[in-house]
């Protein structure tokens, strides 16, 4: 977690670019992601070079041929201000939006199309240079640090609904699904790539040994991570996301997931997401294989559809989805609930508190995890009660020490042990017959039961007499109070 110095820096490289006029934060982090880009580039090249030398060898691959060694961040940081600034605008730019040399590195250039280098002076590129001079981005888990504290200055929504989802709860979700190097990912509404980061983070850790081989190392890097969005601006952040956490060439693709144009299916074991809640949608566009198992405009309906035909049979998913869509009463709402319950296995419903996503939205959200089964296997439901995520739940949303995350993962994955939980507890089970004889309803109201404590208070003429007593001690201290004037 970004602190101290460190956050400090950040802080005074957003204030550079606040002062120069620059104030839409998605703009302020696209620029800087620009920025970074291009140091980084610079500091592998850099590295390639200094192992070329001590093996005498030339370089293989070079991303800055003869012709563009004044587009090396080692370069042209030392020119002066004006200088500097016209060389970006004319050869920098130019440069990583037209392709670079090798393979990895134009990974991220594919996604510089449509960008635009929006630093109004020379005064305040210099300024921003000489602050990203002073941060470490070769080391990734600090970059990756920074940039998750730069995504978090993200505070409103975006025009389709969509929001940051808290990294301590994409984290949950990671060691909920454990994912695997086997496993092929995707979050078919990525944003910044939240989701398919943390579970890069979480192979890493937990597969240092398989990703040492070669052929596993470059599945890593190019095809197990898979995402799509509709904006490009969050592609170009979430690429630089993805690199940020060690993989150089994923397979994410600016993309409307629901319209006919996304025909991958039955591809991924994996698939973990928040899709958007609401927003525009051309229902015309829409694929017809979507509206078939669910007839609706609602996104976060259609996106439910989504996974289950974009899963391959066993695979899992785990999605946020608003608490409508837990007991919506509406022909839709019914009509995807059973589709997962019956012709697929629902395991869990995890019901968040409202708080969770301040101050973006405060919609209450739930976590469904299921397994496209296409043959049913829904037995008993997993419901969680989540009533703490270790921050207070208003707009400030402060370290707390109530923390129901680390009890959700442990329950999880030993649901043998739940089965004998009361319904007043924070997790029971709840037997798949019970869901369905309740119109598939998966609030957790429905299912947990409240014990209330029985107050006793004392007889009316008790009280009365308390009462009477207090008022003649107020008037015997206003008589006091009298007599001293």
């Amino acid at each position: 977690m970004i602190t101290g110095e460190l956050k400090s820096k950040v802080d005074g490289i957003w204030d550079i670019f606040w002062s120069d006029g620059v104030a839409n934060p998605l703009t302020v982090i696209e620029q800087l992601t620009y920025l970074m880009f291009i140091k980084i580039l610079d500091d592998n090249e850099l590295k390639k070079e200094s192992n070329a030398a001590l093996l005498d060898m030339p370089v293989s691959n070079p991303v800055f041929d003869a012709d563009h060694q004044n587009c090396r961040w080692s370069k042209f940081r030392n020119y002066e201000p004006q200088a500097m600034f016209d060389n970006m605008q004319q050869n920098v730019f130019p440069f990583i939006k037209e392709g670079l040399g090798s393979d990895k590195d134009a990974a991220f250039a594919k996604y510089m199309k449509d960008a635009t280098f929006v630093v109004r002076s020379a005064r305040t590129l210099t300024k921003v240079v000489d602050k990203l001079e002073e941060i470490d981005l070769a080391n990734k888990d600090i970059m990756g640090d920074v940039y998750e504290y730069l995504l978090s200055k993200l505070s409103t929504s975006g025009t389709n609904g969509q929001f940051r989802t808290p990294r301590h709860i994409i984290s949950m979700m990671v060691e909920l699904m454990e994912p695997t190097p086997q496993d092929a990912i995707c979050d078919p509404a990525m944003g910044s790539a939240g989701f398919i980061c943390g579970a890069a983070q979480y192979i890493k850790e937990h597969y240092s040994t398989e990703l040492m081989d070669s052929a596993v190392q470059e599945r890593f890097q190019t095809t197990i991570f898979s995402g799509h969005d509709t904006d490009s601006t969050m592609m170009r952040i979430g690429a630089m996301n993805m690199m940020l956490h060690g993989v150089e060439a994923p397979n994410i693709t600016q993309l409307d997931s629901l319209s006919e144009d996304n025909g991958v299916r039955d591809a991924y074991t994996l698939i973990m997401a928040n899709p958007p809640f609401k927003g525009s949608l051309d229902n015309e566009a829409v694929s017809k294989d979507l509206l078939s198992t669910v007839s609706t405009k609602k996104t976060e309906l259609l996106f439910l559809a989504l996974f289950l035909k974009s899963l391959k049979i066993g695979g899992r998913c785990a999605s946020i989805v608003p608490d409508g869509v837990l007991f919506g009463s509406q022909k839709a709402h019914k009509s995807i609930r059973k589709e997962i319950i019956e012709n697929n296995r629902l395991q869990a419903v995890i019901s968040m508190p409202s708080g969770v996503f301040k101050p973006y939205a405060g919609v209450s959200t739930a976590i469904l995890i299921f397994t496209r089964t296409d043959n049913g296997g829904t037995d008993n439901v997993w419901f969680y009660d989540m009533q703490a995520d270790g921050f207070s739940l208003d707009d400030k949303r402060d370290p707390i020490d109530t923390n129901d995350i680390p009890d959700i993962i442990e329950r999880f994955h030993h649901l043998d042990a739940e089965m004998g939980r009361a319904r007043t507890d924070k997790s029971f089970m709840v037997p798949v017959q019970e869901i369905i004889d309740n119109d598939y309803d998966l609030s957790i109201n429905k299912y947990k039961e409240i014990v209330y404590e029985k107050i006793e208070y004392p007889p009316t003429s008790e009280i009365l007499a308390d009462l009477k007593d207090l008022n003649e001690k107020i008037a015997a201290g206003l008589k006091e109070l009298e007599a001293m004037l």
